[in-house]
Formats: structure tokens, sequence, C-alpha cells
């Protein structure tokens, strides 16, 4: 299955199948997870990244368990719209994968994503900084998420 465009995305999802967003960073992936009808991202968890054979064990398991038909995977796009060496990890990540399942991908641009998570963390929540820590890779990923779930209903 190659990587597609978002826009054709949802034609590649059986009915019942949900959609689970990635957020990757070098030392964590953070996971949102779509409701059946692909209207609402919800954060799921944040994986402590190890090896690539072990973190994708555990997103495979995920998959299974929450009826997963596609992962979105956040770009992280420089704000001069270029793609520098984290968004060639990503793409990486994302044919690895598709080395080891039949899954769809697709990206989506996160720019300002973790930003504006922060934001609202901080500003909304009034949390820790400890607990910002805990939780915004997981909220990253729901955000960027639900990004993607609102261009695929459109």
């Amino acid at each position: 299955m190659p990587v597609l465009d978002i826009k054709t995305l949802k034609a590649e999802l059986r009915t019942g199948d949900s959609v689970l967003g990635l957020d990757l960073g070098s030392k964590t992936i953070g996971l949102a997870i779509s409701d059946p009808m692909l209207i609402v991202a919800s954060p799921l968890e944040t994986i402590r990244r190890s090896k690539f054979t072990k973190d994708l064990i555990r997103l495979k398991a995920i998959m299974t368990d929450r009826n997963v038909g596609a992962l979105v995977l956040g770009l992280p796009i420089s704000m001069d719209g270029t793609e520098g060496p984290r968004c060639q990890s990503t793409r990486q990540f994302a044919v690895n994968v598709l080395a080891d399942t039949e899954i769809p991908i697709a990206f989506w641009d996160e720019r300002l994503s973790t930003s504006a998570v922060q934001r609202l963390l901080i500003g909304e929540a009034d949390m820790t900084r400890k607990r910002r820590a805990e939780v915004v890779d997981k909220m990253a990923a729901a955000y960027i998420l639900q990004g993607a779930l609102d261009m695929i209903g459109r």
C-alpha cells in the first residue's frame, strides 16, 4: 500500500475503521485515535521510542485492538514550507511501516501543532510543566489527526 493523499485516504477505509494519528518525536510517539465515524480525534497514549521493531509491535497491537484502518503521520514541515531532516525521518518511518504492514498511510502538515497544544495546556488547562510533558505528545497527535479528519469530512 503506498502513501496516500489525505483526500483519498477515506476511500481505503472500511465501515467502522478508525484512524490512528501519530506525532513522531525523536524520543516519543504521540498517538491519537479517531472514532469510527471519522469525526473526532482523541488522545490515546505516548510510546517511549526504542528500537523500530519494538515500536512497530506496539503500534500493530494498537491497530488490531482499535480496528485501525489507516495511519496519519504528522509531517514536520518547516515554517518556510521546506522539508528538513525531521521530514526525511518521518517519511522513512512510513517506508519502514509499509515494509511490514499493508495499512494505508497519509501525511498531515503538523506545523505549530505542538506549540498550539502547549498554549492550550498552559492557558486553558493551567497544567504544570511536568503534567504537560506527560500529555503533550498525544495531544499533539490528536491535533494533527483532527485536522486530517476535518479535511476527510469535507
